[in-house]
């Protein structure tokens, strides 16, 4: 989705997204990734969300990716700060949250879902680039996943790319403009993002998205 068709879906104006971009200043070090040099911030939030569209939040368990998805990480427990509270009561949060619902609704029939919010920033330097997916190519193991672009800056690179189960490709896209949103069928397709890398390498280049999943209670 353009990011004009977001904004216009979740209510947001120039000053509230501001506000919303701000809480990736409150992102912390992800250790799991730091373990193989990437450096990356996170924080990680559960809630559920009822066909009626109520969002409940959730007790921020380990975070925990089913075999045949994510090769680097299957069957381990990743425990990650929580979201802040400002940031999971922010009001496009919960917009964006009930938006993805509906999506998901159209992919399958579901009392319930489970919601996984992974606010991320990935940071390159002139020697050292910014892997935003260091595991290549995977699933999330879910119905429906998406990333919401929120900013970057002094970056290349980046590129979103989309493959059946197969291999093929099937979409491969650089978002560029805060506000931009890829959806994507998780049960039927993989995906990855290329590194990103400085345009000045005298200064640090930053990516932050939101990555939204949704899958069956």
């Amino acid at each position: 989705m353009l990011s004009a068709e977001v904004w216009a879906c979740l209510g947001a104006d120039t000053a509230s997204w501001a506000g919303f971009a701000a809480h990736w200043d409150d992102l912390v070090t992800d250790p799991y990734a730091a373990e193989n040099g990437t450096r990356r911030l996170r924080r990680y939030g559960i809630f559920s969300l009822t066909r009626e569209g109520r969002l409940i939040a959730r007790p921020n368990d380990a975070f925990v990716q089913p075999e045949a998805s994510n090769p680097m990480y299957v069957g381990v427990d990743r425990r990650f700060e929580p979201l802040t509270d400002a940031c999971a009561a922010d009001p496009l949060l919960v917009s964006l949250i009930r938006l993805l619902g509906q999506v998901a609704a159209g992919l399958e029939d579901c009392e319930e879902w489970v919601v996984q919010v992974h606010p991320f920033r990935v940071l390159a330097s002139a020697g050292q680039d910014g892997q935003a997916t260091p595991e290549g190519r995977h699933r999330d193991g879910v119905t429906l996943v998406s990333s919401l672009l929120i900013g970057r800056e002094n970056a290349t690179g980046g590129e979103s790319s989309v493959y059946d189960m197969a291999g093929a490709p099937v979409l491969a896209t650089t978002l560029s403009e805060s506000g931009s949103l890829l959806l994507g069928d998780d049960r039927r397709t993989l995906h990855e993002v290329s590194p990103i890398r400085p345009l000045d390498p005298a200064q640090r280049a930053r990516r932050d998205v939101l990555v939204t999943t949704l899958l069956p209670r």
